[in-house]
């Protein structure tokens, strides 16, 4: 079973955290921190699951959900997003936009990686139920 995830974070603290965690955890991690080239990055790794700030440089996470979501081959892609904007209406439009999970920072390292491992497990069920 692949564990292959993509995070797409402009802050390196934040990054080099999650990156950590999640090879500690057995993913194999890709780290990118640019808007404006990241769904092709995306597209191009072809990840079991993508971490995606909200606000980045040269293009915002929810510009880069949309396009990922346009795409045929990433339209059932796990998408987790970060940010720190939590109020109802951001979480509304990362979900309308096509976000499969939504969290706020601060998040603890125990709430990335169950979002994670959740995220993946359904990901697998639902393709094993094709």
């Amino acid at each position: 079973m692949s564990r292959h995830v993509v995070l797409v974070e402009d802050e390196p603290n934040i990054t080099e955290a999650i990156r950590f965690l999640l090879t500690r955890d057995g993913w194999e991690v890709d780290t990118h921190a640019d808007g404006a080239s990241a769904t092709a990055v995306i597209q191009s790794a072809q990840p079991d699951l993508v971490i995606l700030d909200l606000m980045l440089p040269g293009k915002d996470g929810l510009e880069i959900v949309r396009e990922l979501r346009d795409c045929e081959t990433m339209q059932a892609l796990p998408i987790l997003m970060l940010t720190a904007r939590g109020q109802m209406k951001d979480r509304e439009r990362a979900e309308k936009a096509g976000v499969t999970r939504f969290m706020t920072k601060p998040f603890s390292n125990r709430e990335v990686l169950t979002a994670v491992r959740d995220l993946h497990a359904q990901a697998n069920q639902i393709e094993a139920n094709r």
